[in-house]
C-alpha cells in the first residue's frame, strides 16, 4: 500500500472516529486530505466515489467496524461513522520491550504527517459545525520530538540516497563535514542514530542524530545504491557504542522518602538541611535529565552545570508542548 493511501485511511479512521453523528461523503471530501475534487466535474467526482469505495471496503476487509445510517429520519444521503465502542482494543500487556518498541512507533507518528494532517482534518469538521469527540483521538499525537535529521536521514535511507552532513563529535573542536549512504535509522538506549557506508572512510559507520550540525542535504540520486543483504542497525549500533560506562559523578538533592529509584542507583548519599544528597553515575548528561524531569520537583541538581542545563531545557520544551496544547485547546 502506498503511503499516501496509508495516510489517507488512517485520516479517513480518524474523523470517523471524532464524530458523533454520521457523516456523508461529501462531508468527507471536504474533511480528509487525500478526498479533494471538484465535485462539480462529473470525471473529477467520479474518480473520488471509486477511490472512496476502495478505501471503505479496505477498512472493512482490516476489521473496521465501518457503520453506515442517517443522522436523523429527514437525511436522504447515507453517512458513515465508527462507534468508539466497536473500535476500542481491550487492554493489552506489553512486556517492558514490547512497550518500548511501541514508543518507539509513536515517536515515527509525528514525524510521517499523520498527525498535523488528523489535526486539520479535526478542525475542518469543527469549522463545519460537527460535534467532534475531543476524547476519540488521544493518544494519536504523542507530546514527544526526536532530532531535527530524523526525517531527512529517514526519507534519505528509504529512497537510497546520499546525503552529506556537518557531524559533532565530543571532543572536536568543529564539526566536520560526512558523506553516506544512509542505510537506515534506529533507536539505541534512548538514541537516535544513522547507520550506512561512509563514502570518504570507505566503511561502514553510525552516527548519532542528536551530534549533527546543521541541514542534511541529499547529495546524490534516489536508488543509487543498495545497503547489504541481512542487515542487523541494531547490533552494529550496540557494537560500536560499546558498553556503557557510567564514569560521570551527578549530585542531585532529594526531597526526604522520595525517588526511591535514583536512591537505589546512587553511590553515595547523606542527609542534610535542604533533602538528601545523592551521587549517581551516569554516562550522559541529557539521558540522565530525562530521567530526573519525571522526578519533578521532588528532585534538584546541583552539579555538574551541563546536566542543570540539560534538566532545564527539558523543562523548557514540555511547557512549552503543553502551552501548545492548551492554546490549541483553547482555539476549539
Amino acid at each position: 500500500m502506498s503511503r499516501n493511501r496509508t495516510e489517507r485511511l488512517v485520516n479517513l479512521v480518524i474523523c470517523l472516529l471524532s464524530t458523533r453523528r454520521f457523516l456523508t461523503a461529501a462531508q468527507i471530501a471536504a474533511t480528509v486530505p487525500g478526498y479533494e475534487h471538484d465535485p462539480d466535474d462529473p470525471k473529477d467526482h467520479e474518480a473520488f466515489q471509486r477511490k472512496f469505495e476502495r478505501d471503505k471496503a479496505e477498512l472493512r476487509e482490516l476489521g473496521v467496524p465501518l457503520e453506515t445510517g442517517t443522522a436523523s429520519v429527514f437525511d436522504t444521503e447515507p453517512g458513515y461513522r465508527i462507534a468508539p465502542r466497536e473500535y476500542a482494543l481491550p487492554d493489552i500487556p506489553l512486556e517492558p520491550d514490547e512497550a518500548a518498541a511501541v514508543g518507539i512507533a509513536a515517536r515515527l507518528w509525528q514525524h510521517a504527517g499523520l498527525a498535523a494532517a488528523a489535526s486539520s482534518g479535526l478542525a475542518k469538521l469543527r469549522a463545519a459545525g460537527v460535534d467532534v469527540d475531543p476524547q476519540a483521538t488521544l493518544g494519536l499525537e504523542p507530546m514527544v520530538t526526536v532530532d531535527p535529521a530524523f526525517a531527512p536521514l529517514t526519507a534519505a535511507a528509504r529512497d537510497r540516497r546520499e546525503v552529506s552532513f556537518d557531524y559533532r563529535v565530543p571532543d572536536g573542536d568543529a564539526p566536520t563535514r560526512r558523506r553516506l549512504q544512509p542505510w537506515g535509522v534506529v533507536c539505541w538506549r534512548g538514541r537516535w542514530y544513522v547507520v550506512g557506508h561512509d563514502l570518504d572512510r570507505d566503511a561502514t559507520r553510525c552516527f548519532r542524530l542528536s551530534r549533527v550540525v546543521g541541514a542534511v542535504r541529499p547529495t546524490g540520486a534516489p536508488g543509487a545504491y543498495q545497503p547489504p543483504a541481512g542487515l542487523d542497525l541494531i547490533s552494529h549500533v550496540a557494537r560500536w557504542s560499546g558498553p556503557v560506562e557510567r564514569t560521570g559523578r551527578a549530585t542531585v538533592l532529594v526531597l526526604p522518602g522520595r525517588a526511591a529509584g535514583l536512591r537505589r542507583w546512587a553511590v553515595r548519599s547523606s542527609s542534610g538541611p535542604d533533602g538528601d544528597r545523592l551521587v549517581l553515575p551516569y554516562a550522559d548528561p541529557e539521558s540522565l535529565a530525562g530521567q530526573l524531569v519525571g522526578y519533578g520537583p521532588d528532585v534538584r541538581v546541583v552539579e555538574p552545570p551541563e546536566l542543570r542545563e540539560a534538566v532545564v531545557a527539558r523543562l523548557r520544551e514540555i511547557a512549552a508542548r503543553h502551552e501548545e496544547l492548551v492554546t490549541a485547546g483553547g482555539a476549539r
